[in-house]
Parts: structure tokens; C-alpha cells; sequence
């Protein structure tokens, strides 16, 4: 069974910093390609970053590209999410995305991060 799990999300003003974590289990997770989405009620989900299995394609949302950084732990199936001069535009539920080719395309329940000004 697939899980992904979120954390780390919580309240930070302006400038701050904060590390998502997504812990997964029950897939091949070094062969996944794993990314990283916000949604704000009443707008579409937005790509914030992505890493492939092999670590050399690496894609960020134009909102975060400087800021932002993902990485990637096969040993702990875990991916995280490095934020950095967080701005209140970032204030989003953050979801985390496993696909790998037919086998799985699942979500994790999101973390909030709320940035006040």
C-alpha cells in the first residue's frame, strides 16, 4: 500500500525559513520521480519543484526558482522541500506527488504553510 506523508509545514513571517519532509512506503522509491505542489483555495495546483530518479532533472516553479530547493533521501524514501525568504504569496497547502510509470501516481494529504507579512 502506498503511503506519502507530509510534515514540517507551519506558521513563519516574512523572510523565514521552513523544510518540508514527504516520508513514503510501499513503492520502489528510488525510481519515482517525486514533486512537490501548492494549492490556494479558488486557484488552480501549482508545480512548485520536481526531482527525477536519478537526481539529474531537477524543475522548479518560476515563483520559487532561487528560493526553493528539493532533494531527495532513497535511503529514507523521503523527499524534502528547503524554503527559504518565505513571502506571503507562498502561503499554500503543500502537497506531495510519487509517480513512477503505470505502477503509482499518488498524493499525500498536504502540510500548510501560512507566511504573514
Amino acid at each position: 500500500q502506498v503511503q506519502i506523508m507530509e510534515s514540517g509545514g507551519g506558521l513563519v513571517q516574512a523572510g523565514g525559513s521552513l523544510r518540508l519532509s514527504c516520508a513514503t512506503s510501499g513503492f520502489t522509491f528510488k525510481d519515482a520521480v517525486l514533486s512537490w505542489y501548492r494549492q490556494v483555495p479558488g486557484k488552480a495546483r501549482e508545480l512548485v519543484a520536481s526531482i527525477g530518479s536519478d537526481d539529474s532533472t531537477i524543475n522548479y516553479g518560476d515563483a520559487v526558482k532561487g528560493r526553493f530547493t528539493i532533494a531527495r533521501d532513497n535511503a529514507k524514501n523521503t523527499v524534502y522541500l528547503q524554503m527559504n525568504n518565505l513571502q506571503p504569496e507562498d502561503t499554500a497547502v503543500y502537497q506531495c506527488h510519487a509517480y513512477l510509470w503505470i505502477t503509482v501516481n499518488a498524493w499525500g494529504q498536504g502540510t500548510q504553510v501560512t507566511v504573514s507579512s
